[in-house]
């Protein structure tokens, strides 16, 4: 039987420690060290992303909510035609929309209907104050002379050289058709007929009606280009006039000479009848 010496055996154990340490030692520690806080910064890329998102969003958010219009009802009824700039803007309209909102009833109104009709009251404003409102009475048993004086306040505004402003005092043209109106009128030079309203961004038969009553057609303020001097790019600016037709005329000039009478436009091949028709309000051969 073999023996081991002191020295050996104490090896042993010491070997045997150490191996118990070597396999304990590290759950011992994970198990004793105070949990680290974290900190923002040590976040991962993605996650501070999708805060940062979030953030941003609620702050939008909150910008959009303070932007949102609140009306306020009138404390007591009123007469809409006696209201001042100030008493509109305290419901809640703007300075500007206020001022708009004069204009019409400098010319008095009536009703709720015509109240509703003034383009820059809002319906959720119109809805707060249409309970509160009273109106004048129409003046009756008016002598025919005098009926006919207040039809004629009723705007008749000769197109060709009215400015929006001009267009706007006519009852019933929003401010959106006005604008629409005087692009197209810019765009050909002026109208030469009623029947081009139709060709108005986004008019409709029963807009025509309604405008036809307050516009008055004026052909010696159109604006018109001389045929024997305009280039072919002067002449393609026109609505009616395409970048072929207008070389087709540029060049029948060359040819021929100077042209002598509007007529002879209709030389060319790309000239029809109806366009003729149109044309000839818009070109001169001074």
């Amino acid at each position: 039987m073999n023996h081991y010496s002191k020295s050996t055996k104490r090896g042993i154990f010491i070997f045997a420690l150490l191996l118990l340490a070597i396999f304990v030692a590290p759950d011992l520690i994970q198990y004793f060290r105070p949990k680290p806080e974290i900190r923002i910064e040590q976040w991962s890329n993605v996650e501070r992303q999708v805060t940062e998102k979030l953030n941003r969003e609620s702050y939008f958010d909150y910008r959009k909510d303070r932007k949102k219009k609140h009306y306020s009802r009138p404390l007591s009824r009123f007469n809409p035609n006696d209201y001042g700039l100030e008493d509109w803007m305290a419901l809640g309209l703007s300075e500007k929309q206020s001022a708009i909102v004069l204009k019409f009833t400098s010319r008095k109104i009536y009703s709720n209907e015509e109240l509703k009709r003034i383009f820059v009251i809002p319906d959720e404003l119109f809805n707060l104050i249409k309970d509160s409102t009273f109106y004048p009475e129409r003046t009756k048993n008016l002598d025919k002379y005098t009926e006919y004086k207040l039809e004629q306040k009723l705007i008749v505004v000769a197109i060709n050289r009215a400015s929006l402003d001009d267009l706007l005092q006519a009852q019933d043209i929003t401010i959106f058709d006005a604008k629409q109106i005087i692009r197209t009128r810019d765009n050909f030079g002026g109208f030469y007929s009623l029947s081009q309203l139709s060709e108005v961004w986004q008019a409709t038969p029963e807009k025509i009606a309604v405008w036809e009553k307050y516009i008055q057609i004026d052909p010696e303020n159109i604006r018109t280009i001389n045929i024997n001097t305009a280039s072919v790019k002067e002449l393609s600016y026109h609505p009616y006039i395409s970048w072929n037709l207008a070389n087709s005329l540029v060049k029948l000039r060359s040819q021929n000479g100077f042209y002598k009478e509007l007529r002879e436009i209709k030389k060319s091949v790309l000239m029809t009848d109806e366009l003729y028709e149109k044309l000839k309000h818009y070109l001169t051969i001074e």
